[in-house]
């Protein structure tokens, strides 16, 4: 028995980091998509894919939703709103309009805002020296997301921000809030109906948008630059739904099951890890060398905040650190 244990504790951190290193190769398919699909049909048809594919996990469980109190579909409908739809559409958006490399990176800063999130919402408390890494990561994510950083002082348009810059900050903000209210919804939904039902909640959110924006009929679901190449377009959209969407899912929460909380969190960065280097080495989204030492230090500052944090809070709350059910 014992034996057994010691074994889940040693690959257990690899199957978070594995699942975390899933989520990361998101860039390889949302990118070209972007090419052949608006931002918001992306995020639509991944939601399909991904909600077919949770349906075995989520029929047997639907018994459980008369249990499940009004305050907990609350925050669950607000983290399928702001963390499965409209956060995923601003990281698509900040992949086709800025550096990808730079926006994998800024994102990092999310732990910093969920953490704020969870101490007004939650009363967590805060450890004396988060404010300390929260500002060195502040500052390192805003020195990695322009390329003239002497010119701050001017404009952050004269330092080169640019609107992907711009849009993953919105997504950070966006995930990390919903990383609370999915913390509400932890407390009285169990983990397999909360990931669905947030599935099904982004994915009427999805509809919702495309329909406000007129968007919901054949031409715009499937445009003409998918039509002259459906196979490109399917396979992506199938990669982006499976490799990088549902089954990091549950790789990543089985990995968290047999692991620590404050041990995971070292390894949820091979998310970035993964993400760097296709945005780098595939795309060429390369960084100038102030970027690279400010994504260090970024990096570094938000392991800090996990590491005094963890100290401080009660070991079930730092399970639901991670942003999106889905991440995405």
């Amino acid at each position: 028995m014992q034996n057994s244990a010691t074994r889940s504790a040693n690959y257990g951190p690899w199957l978070v980091g594995l699942g975390a290193a899933l989520w990361g190769t998101e860039s390889a398919w949302r990118i070209p998509l972007n090419e052949l699909f608006d931002a918001k049909v992306i995020v639509f048809w991944e939601h399909v894919l991904i909600l077919i594919m949770f349906l075995p996990i989520l029929i047997p469980r639907l018994r459980e939703i008369p249990k499940v109190h009004g305050h907990t579909w609350g925050y669950l409908l607000f983290s399928g709103f702001a963390g499965s739809a409209v956060g995923t559409i601003f990281f698509t958006l900040a992949l086709k309009y800025g550096n990808p490399t730079v926006v994998n990176v800024v994102l990092n800063i999310q732990p910093v805002i969920s953490t704020v999130g969870a101490f007004l919402l939650f009363g967590d408390r805060l450890a004396h020296r988060f404010f300390f890494y929260a500002v060195i990561a502040i500052v390192a994510g805003i020195l990695v997301s322009v390329t003239h950083p002497t010119m701050i002082g001017v404009s952050f348009e004269r330092a080169g921000l640019n609107l992907g810059s711009g849009y993953a900050l919105i997504c950070a903000l966006f995930w990390g809030l919903s990383t609370v209210a999915g913390r509400g919804v932890m407390i009285d939904m169990s983990l397999r109906l909360a990931s669905s039902m947030r599935i099904v909640i982004g994915l009427a959110c999805m509809t919702l948008i495309l329909l406000a924006y007129g968007k919901f009929h054949g031409a715009a679901l499937w445009p003409t630059a998918a039509q002259t190449q459906p196979v490109k377009a399917i396979v992506l959209l199938l990669f982006l739904a499976s490799i990088s969407g549902g089954i990091p899912l549950l790789i990543y929460f089985r990995g968290l099951h047999l692991t620590r909380a404050s041990t995971a969190g070292y390894f949820e960065m091979m998310q970035t890890l993964a993400a760097v280097c296709i945005t780098w080495g595939i795309f060429h989204a390369t960084l100038h060398p102030h970027q690279v030492i400010a994504a260090c230090v970024l990096i570094a500052a938000v392991a800090m905040v996990h590491h005094v944090q963890q100290r401080v809070e009660p070991a079930g709350q730092q399970a639901n650190q991670r942003g999106d059910v889905d991440q995405n």
